[in-house]
């Protein structure tokens, strides 16, 4: 079916469990959109029902009420259509230690029938850094080549969803860089990518959209755009060329001034930093140096989740 709009389409579902007689919502009415060829942040703190969710797309979890699609297919309707739309990277490291990458890619193709002539694990491991070790025991790999191999693993199907959870846990800066350039060039090449992570650095460089969850009730969706401006205050900096008196017109910005450092806080809703260069202008203050601050990711997360 390729003419759907959501790679992921859900709608009002629930996921309840019982823990000695104790009811706990792990989802409750939770819907999310993800719209086909768009890499999608799903965040929360721990708890908060990411992990849930996916494991209802994979099958391993039975939602209690609700309606899921994948790529345009419903999972009850049609459960082996819809895993085989999807890939998954789970956050715990399953790995056989005595298969080789090699052996095990060939192993997952194998389980979802795919040709071999049909097949690219060679493709995938050397686009993953994993072609020198493709016949080291797994056992042998470090844990970021492990966190790798899982990718591989996912994406023997060539799969139009790829769902990665906490995909560079564990992984030193360098090789997280090289999986965000990979997900980026799997993006462009068409695949719909969900993202769950802790970093959320990861999620500003990579999403285009962002659901925010906390105990299993969708708090924020909308655009990385959007939600990076949910926190309107900004800081600008001047360095200032000679002592100079705050003037009136900068009291309402609550203004610091420090050796020749003046700091200004401001709601970037209300007013522009042209207009306090302005009054720095009119009152004849100058100045050398210029810097400012923003509220990234992490502050709004913050205020979202207290």
């Amino acid at each position: 079916m390729s003419d759907y709009k959501y790679s992921i389409d859900a709608k009002k579902v629930n996921k309840i469990y019982y823990k000695k007689n104790t009811k706990i919502d792990a989802l409750n009415e939770f819907n999310i959109k993800i719209l086909k060829g768009t890499i999608h942040g799903l965040l929360g703190p721990n708890g908060a029902g990411k992990s849930t969710f996916i494991n209802i797309l994979g099958g391993l979890v039975k939602k209690t009420a609700g309606d899921v699609s994948v790529c345009g297919i419903n999972i009850d309707k049609n459960p082996k259509l819809s895993k085989f739309n999807i890939g998954i990277v789970p956050q715990e490291l399953n790995i056989d230690p005595f298969f080789t990458p090699l052996e095990l890619l060939e192993l997952q193709a194998g389980l979802y029938g795919i040709p071999k002539k049909l097949r690219k694990t060679e493709e995938i491991l050397q686009n993953l850094g994993l072609i020198e070790q493709k016949n080291a025991y797994t056992r042998s790999l470090s844990g970021g080549m492990r966190r790798r191999l899982l990718v591989a693993k996912a994406l023997v199907h060539s799969p139009k969803m790829l769902i990665l959870d906490e995909p560079t846990a564990g992984v030193d800066v360098d090789l997280r860089s090289s999986l965000w350039n990979y997900i980026k060039k799997l993006n462009n090449n068409g695949t719909t990518i969900c993202l769950t992570t802790h970093y959320l650095q990861e999620a500003e460089e990579l999403c285009d959209n962002i659901t925010i969850l906390n105990n299993g009730i969708v708090i924020k969706d909308d655009s990385k755009k959007n939600i990076l401006n949910i926190i309107s205050d900004k800081t600008v900096s001047f360095t200032i060329k000679s002592s100079i008196n705050i003037p009136n017109d900068l009291n309402e910005f609550s203004p610091t001034l420090s050796s020749n450092k003046l700091t200004i806080n401001y709601d970037k809703n209300k007013t522009t930093i042209k207009n306090i260069i302005d009054i720095l202008n009119k009152n004849k203050i100058e100045f050398t140096e210029i810097n400012t601050y923003e509220s990234d990711l992490e502050d709004v997360f913050l205020k979202l989740v207290q």
